[in-house]
């Protein structure tokens, strides 16, 4: 068995909501959720938007203070008290390199922000050359330190993003949808690119995304969200070849296959209604009010995740 590096136990993140003059409502944007990431492994997230996706990312990473719950990195308790000298470990590549990066700083000064923050080096010599060596790990070119991030493009402003992430030398990423603002060329290069970095340093991913082909590819294991719960964790081949739950076979139907023929045999599972105000959850299972297999059950009690063999957790009371 690999060694765990991240345990994240009844993980909630709820958002106090105005609701009236003086009252509010929580939106529950990650309800109870727990998982584990090996050392060394992808795990991949995935779901509709708004489900929660991102939300886990952040508060694993206390830029968002968790309402509950627990995160473990190498069995140390991440809380507010060491967060700071945690996040030399843990890093994030955001969504949009646009926004992500600031316009006012240089590329040097950008990837090399956090060696400040953490005083990681001695001298104005050693920060360039580690910088410049950081630049030619994620593809980027020496002469491109001076420049500002408005003079790239898309991939190369998300390749500053990642090696501003690994300046720290950490050991576990959040990826949060790092190739869904790219071109699909640049999209395989970049992820191809995480797949290198992961190899030649060890390091550990939460992959973030809603595209399930990639989340396939680059994935050891996959884990599916609806409406801020876990549904259903398993191996990616797995999952991709026997998935369990409703929702996950529906995710998996709208796949598109380059194959005319085999793409007009497969059954589109087409879901009815829609997604339920995480303001207003239904009672009991919060994905009943939309699958066709529920049950009085399902609207009484809401399943937890139960191992169906292999590590195959399903959250469901009708496999």
């Amino acid at each position: 068995m690999a060694e765990t590096l991240l345990e994240v136990r009844n993980l909630k993140q709820y958002f106090p909501v105005k609701s009236g003059l003086f009252g509010s409502t929580p939106l529950k944007a990650v309800d109870d959720i727990s998982f584990d990431i090996a050392r060394g492994e992808t795990l991949g997230l995935v779901g509709e938007s708004g489900c929660g996706k991102t939300t886990v990312g952040r508060s694993i990473l206390h830029l968002y203070k968790p309402t509950a719950g627990e995160v473990r990195l190498e069995g140390d308790l991440i809380t507010d008290k060491n967060i700071r000298e945690k996040r030399k470990k843990m890093q994030m590549v955001f969504q949009d390199p646009y926004s992500s990066l600031n316009p006012r700083m240089t590329v040097e000064d950008i990837i090399g922000e956090p060696l400040d923050v953490h005083h990681l080096c001695k001298g104005r010599k050693e920060r360039h050359e580690k910088i410049i060596d950081l630049m030619n790990l994620v593809g980027l070119n020496a002469e491109h330190a001076t420049r500002y991030a408005h003079e790239f493009s898309g991939g190369q402003r998300q390749r500053i993003g990642i090696a501003r992430a690994l300046a720290v030398n950490p050991e576990f990423i959040v990826c949060d949808e790092p190739v869904s603002a790219l071109d699909v060329s640049i999209q395989a290069q970049v992820i191809n690119m995480f797949e290198d970095l992961q190899v030649k340093l060890g390091v550990t991913y939460l992959f973030i995304a809603h595209d399930l082909l990639v989340v396939h590819h680059i994935s050891k294991r996959i884990a599916v969200m609806y409406l801020g719960k876990m549904v259903e964790i398993a191996d990616a081949d797995e999952l991709n070849d026997h998935p369990i739950h409703p929702y996950t076979l529906s995710l998996l139907s709208a796949v598109p296959i380059p194959d005319p023929k085999t793409a007009r045999e497969r059954h589109r599972i087409v879901l009815e209604g829609d997604v339920p105000s995480p303001l207003k959850m239904p009672t009991g299972c919060a994905f009943r009010t939309r699958c066709r297999y529920a049950t009085e059950h399902c609207a009484e009690e809401c399943p937890s995740l139960q191992d169906r063999g292999n590590g195959h957790l399903v959250a469901c009371w009708n496999v």
